[in-house]
């Protein structure tokens, strides 16, 4: 059998031992040689990237780990087209923290280069642990709350806002509707879930808001479960305040409970504003709640429809889920596509998919050729993309659509919103 082993008497297949040192020699300074030269080495030439994704694609959260989901599996083909090579490795995190944790564990232990995830900012500080005991990178897909990039790890990454980036930008832009619609509220009720997420919009709105000398008052902030099975009380509790704005911090199921509970109560706001959560723009949404769903606004980064990568991954979209509207997916969609590009890009300039290695080229991002709109994507010390920025998005005839700043407008901005008795 000639497998080139070095046999007993000195020989490697026909050649000596020396021959066979000369040979090896001969192939590293050949590597050498390419490297110096500017050319990717073997392992990134002929090797993928192996990039666990980590989202929670069944129990409460499932409808966005789902639409996440989707962002991985269209992502080796279009990556591939732009001459990078991954591997998708998935798990479930079931929307539990510990089970994040252990499925972190095994993406790991099951040879992933890289974490992807993990939509949750509580499943995705869990995730968080893993890596930076294990050394592994985590590039974030969704996840706001700020201490995700506060603690001092070496290895997480994260190409989206913290909770007081989305507040700070979606009040910013509150100003501006009100301003461009000639209709300013006077008093306002923040409702939001006590979840990680929630709750750290909730101390960014509490921290901001004195500061950023808004035109109106919040008379009442409400929390509530996104487990509960209705929000009756907590819709009436903010209907008696007499608010003339609800600003709202949501996920998909819980947003659905509180339109559908304010449209039995009949409590008719002039408008309903998120400052950058999920849920008022996602499919299920407008699927659940039909012309109720029309007039919602969202105020959070948005993808740029002009950008190629956009028109890549919106035809991949389409063809792989003919019978599903990109819109409504694209949110989700997008940010896990660029964190799985992120990791790749770095993978590719690295060369290799040692951790020490791959970390210090994440660190040196600078990623123009990208999807969501706003300057290319770079990370500051603590591993955080500072330039991120926002659109107002308003719900309009069930899409979402950008209202707001002006020079990438749609449409104009509608508000106050139609009451729900005059919808067509």
């Amino acid at each position: 059998m000639n497998d080139h082993r070095i046999s007993k008497n000195g020989s490697t297949g026909g050649l000596t031992r020396r021959q066979f040192g000369t040979a090896a020699a001969s192939v590293a300074l050949s590597a050498g040689a390419l490297a110096a030269f500017g050319r990717a080495p073997a392992f990134a030439q002929g090797t993928a990237l192996k990039v666990g994704v980590l989202l929670p694609r069944s129990g409460l959260l499932a409808q966005a780990g789902q639409a996440c989901q989707r962002g991985a599996e269209i992502a080796p083909a279009i990556l591939g087209e732009l001459g990078y090579k991954v591997e998708i490795l998935s798990a479930d995190t079931e929307s539990n923290v510990d089970v994040a944790r252990s499925r972190a564990e095994k993406l790991i232990n099951d040879g992933a280069n890289v974490i992807v995830g993990a939509f949750d900012s509580g499943q995705t500080a869990a995730a968080a642990q893993v890596c930076e005991q294990r050394g592994v990178p985590l590039v974030m897909n969704i996840a706001a709350a700020d201490r995700l990039t506060e603690q001092g790890y070496k290895t997480v990454f994260r190409n989206f806002p913290t909770s007081t980036m989305l507040v700070s930008n979606g009040l910013a832009l509150m100003k501006d509707l009100f301003a461009v619609s000639g209709v300013t509220p006077k008093t306002a009720v923040f409702l939001h879930a006590n979840d990680t997420f929630g709750m750290a919009n909730k101390q960014a709105m509490d921290a901001l808001f004195p500061k950023l000398d808004m035109p109106f008052g919040i008379v009442d902030s409400i929390s509530y479960d996104p487990k509960a099975q209705d929000l009756a009380v907590e819709v009436a509790k903010a209907k008696a305040t007499g608010a003339e704005l609800a600003i709202v911090t949501t996920r998909a199921n819980d947003a659905i409970m509180l339109v559908r509970e304010m449209v039995k109560q009949r409590w008719e706001p002039k408008g309903i504003v998120s400052p950058g959560s999920p849920g008022l723009y996602d499919e299920q949404f407008y699927k659940v709640l039909g012309k109720y769903a029309d007039y919602a606004i969202t105020n959070l980064p948005w993808y740029d429809p002009k950008a190629e990568l956009t028109k890549r991954v919106e035809a991949a979209f389409k063809k792989q889920y003919p019978n599903d509207r990109f819109e409504g997916y694209a949110f989700n969609v997008a940010f896990t596509l660029e964190a799985i590009l992120v990791a790749a890009d770095a993978f590719k300039r690295a060369g290799t998919a040692e951790p020490a290695t791959l970390l210090e080229a994440l660190r040196q991002t600078n990623l123009k050729d990208k999807m969501m709109v706003g300057p290319a994507i770079t990370f500051d010390e603590k591993g955080q993309n500072t330039q991120l920025v926002s659109a107002c998005l308003q719900n309009r005839n069930l899409r979402p659509t950008v209202v707001l700043p002006k020079d990438s407008a749609e449409m104009d901005p509608v508000f106050p919103m139609p009451g729900w008795g005059k919808r067509a």
